[in-house]
């Protein structure tokens, strides 16, 4: 395979686009009254409506049409005047009706766009349409290695997903970008995914599939039209949107230059490998034989309301963004670094309690940031507020807790829910002040090391490191390093000045 992105820039034009699906996070269905929550035992959440039995007729949710409506204005779109529903009519086991709602010629929001910026260069992102229809159930296939319908002894269905609210977010082809592309592809999806979550429309988990995106991906030589796509599908994190999009470029470009042709088809990543696998040749619009909803009348949303919603739109990622930066000082590389991390918000509420922005941002950047990305879960979702942090950044810089201690007392607020000054008494986490106490503690670690001892007498200063250790270990991480460090060097007669 042809080693790295820039080997392939060099000979081919990448053009990337993107469909992203959303799950809304309405109490109910798209056109019925079941229940949308996540988790529930297979195929309770279920009716005649979403199940398509005869004589069953659907009822639009109101709350979908909305919240589609506000995505749409977000992303800078045009809101029809008139739009109706459509057939889409396919053979597969995931939707009982043997077609799903959606709308295909007539959709609600058209022509927008979303800038983002990449490596420090602004890419305005066409977004094509912006549609709603209704979420599919969910296959399981049993058996085999890959947990794909290839090689399984048998698939499960569960229909609780089939009718939930889904937007559909389809991109123009973004061409222009080189060898940014796969850059340009998360910073797009990640963008998307802060509006959504600003909006409120949905708690766009990736990992729980209310967000996921499908990949298209093509390559041509400079000044030929456009190469033949492939559509990556279903792609759940931030990350592998940027791998998928690589991965094709360079498997597209080995094919190419081995005289072969890229064939228009469906393909999966694969997680571990970090490529992508052929799946089913892609359909075209006329493989669905869609045709307008009869059970559904068409939609007409009252301008003055639709702009009443414009109106309502809470401050945007980008906007925010601006005011932050101009708000906490930061260059643009560190609110770069911030917003990447998704803790933009995080930081700002901080120091809103009146932690330094520093100390705010090292917080949330290093270890809160660690330990969510342990937990596999936004920094956000950690079980600590801003203002529990500012109190940690206070009682650091009064001296009661040192780094260390404060981070014990991170996990101690994670594991028990409780406030930082009652963990931090609980725990008996203070910093350990009593010159003569660490001084007896510093005679300890001399005395069962002497080698090391001897070592930093013998002018290896450094070697001191291994001392102060000790008495950390043995003051339960509770003594101030700096205060440790230099009790040692008085005690062994050495003069670093």
């Amino acid at each position: 395979m042809t080693a790295t992105v820039d080997d392939v820039v060099a000979r081919y034009e990448p053009v990337i686009g993107l469909e992203t699906h959303v799950e809304l996070g309405t109490v109910s269905k798209m056109f019925c009254g079941c229940s949308t929550e996540f988790g529930a035992d297979p195929n309770t959440h279920t009716c005649a409506v979403c199940l398509g039995l005869p004589g069953a007729l659907p009822v639009a949710n109101a709350a979908a049409i909305e919240a589609t409506i506000r995505i749409g204005l977000a992303l800078n779109c045009s809101i029809a005047q008139w739009c109706r529903f459509a057939r889409k009519n396919y053979f597969y086991p995931d939707m009982p009706k043997n077609f799903q709602t959606s709308q295909y010629d007539e959709p609600l929001c058209v022509e927008g766009y979303l800038n983002v910026e990449v490596d420090g260069r602004t890419v305005r992102v066409g977004i094509e349409r912006v549609h709603l229809e209704e979420d599919t159930g969910k296959n399981t296939h049993v058996g085999g290695a890959t947990g794909r319908i290839h090689g399984a002894d048998y698939s499960l269905v569960d229909y609780n997903r089939a009718g939930i609210p889904l937007v559909e977010i389809v991109t123009k082809p973004v061409p222009g970008v080189g060898a940014l592309a796969p850059e340009v592809a998360r910073a797009y999806v990640t963008e998307l995914r802060d509006i959504l979550r600003t909006l409120g429309v949905s708690d766009v988990r990736m990992e729980q599939g209310s967000l996921r995106c499908d990949v298209n991906t093509s390559l041509n030589r400079p000044g030929e039209a456009w190469g033949t796509r492939t559509e990556t599908k279903n792609v759940n994190s931030l990350r592998s949107v940027e791998r998928a999009v690589r991965s094709e470029m360079l498997r597209q470009a080995e094919v190419l230059d081995g005289g072969g042709r890229v064939l228009q088809e469906t393909r999966h990543f694969n997680e571990t490998s970090g490529d992508t696998r052929p799946g089913r040749s892609k359909e075209e619009a006329t493989d669905y034989r869609y045709f307008p909803e009869p059970d559904l009348v068409p939609m007409a949303p009252d301008p003055t309301w639709v702009e009443s919603l414009r109106a309502d739109l809470p401050e945007l990622p980008a906007a925010r963004r601006a005011r932050t930066r101009a708000a906490l000082g930061v260059d643009e590389a560190d609110l770069a670094q911030m917003s990447n991390a998704g803790v933009v918000d995080l930081v700002a509420a901080t120091v809103d309690a009146g932690a330094p922005v520093g100390e705010a941002r090292n917080w949330w950047l290093g270890y809160l940031a660690q330990l969510a990305n342990a937990r596999g879960i936004e920094a956000a979702e950690l079980e600590i507020t801003p203002g529990q942090v500012a109190r940690l950044i206070e009682l650091v810089a009064a001296g009661t807790l040192s780094t260390a201690l404060a981070r014990q007392a991170v996990d101690g607020v994670l594991e028990t829910g409780s406030d930082v000054d009652v963990v931090v008494a609980e725990r008996g986490l203070k910093v350990v002040s009593d010159t003569g106490a660490l001084a007896a503690a510093a005679d300890e670690a001399i005395a069962a090391n002497p080698e090391v001892a001897e070592k930093v007498r013998g002018g290896k200063i450094a070697a001191v490191g291994a001392l102060v250790g000790a008495v950390m270990k043995s003051t339960r991480g509770q003594a101030d390093a700096a205060a440790v460090r230099a009790i040692l060097l008085e005690r062994l007669g050495v003069d670093e000045s």
